[in-house]
C-alpha cells in the first residue's frame, strides 16, 4: 500500500482539501485583543487604510484577508485537480506532470509558511508537500508495457 503512488496522492488531496477547509474558516474567526496594546494595533491593523493608487485605499487586514484566501483557494485547487486527475484515471504521464508542478508549488508554499506563520499551517503545508512528493517519487514514468 504504501509503494502505490496512489495512496500518497490521496493522502495528499485529503490534506489539502483538509488544509483549505481549516484555513477558510479561519478567515471567520474575529480577533479580539487582551490589553491595551493589542487593542491599539489591531485598531490600526483593521481601520487604518493606505493610499494604494489608483482609488483604492485598503488596511492591513484587507490584504491580509486577500493572501489568507488565496491560500484557501490554491489548497482547494490542488485538491480538486488531483482528485479529478485520480478519479478520470488520467494517463501516468500526464498524472506525473501535473503532479510534479504540484510538488513544486507546494513545496515553495511549505517554504514560505516556513519563514512567516505559526505551527498549523506549517504542519499541514509540509505534510502536503511531503505527500506529494512521495507520490511523485513512485509515480511510475509510464504505463506498464507501453
Amino acid at each position: 500500500m504504501l509503494k502505490r503512488y496512489t495512496f500518497w496522492l490521496w493522502l495528499a488531496v485529503v490534506f489539502l482539501f483538509l488544509t483549505g477547509t481549516i484555513h477558510g474558516i479561519a478567515l471567520f474567526v474575529t480577533q479580539t485583543p487582551t490589553n491595551d496594546t493589542e487593542r491599539q494595533m489591531l485598531d490600526l491593523v483593521l481601520n487604518y487604510k493606505k493610499d494604494m493608487g489608483a482609488g483604492f485605499h485598503r488596511s492591513l487586514w484587507n490584504l491580509f484577508t486577500a493572501l489568507s484566501a488565496c491560500y484557501t483557494f490554491v489548497s482547494f485547487l490542488g485538491g480538486l485537480t488531483l482528485a479529478f486527475l485520480l478519479k478520470k484515471k488520467a494517463p501516468v504521464g500526464i498524472l506525473k506532470g501535473v503532479v510534479g508542478i504540484h510538488v513544486i508549488i507546494f513545496i515553495g508554499v511549505f517554504g514560505v509558511m516556513l519563514a512567516f506563520t505559526f505551527l498549523p499551517p506549517i504542519v499541514l503545508s509540509g505534510l502536503v508537500a511531503l505527500f506529494l512528493t512521495i507520490g511523485w517519487v513512485t509515480t511510475p514514468k509510464s504505463e506498464l508495457g507501453s
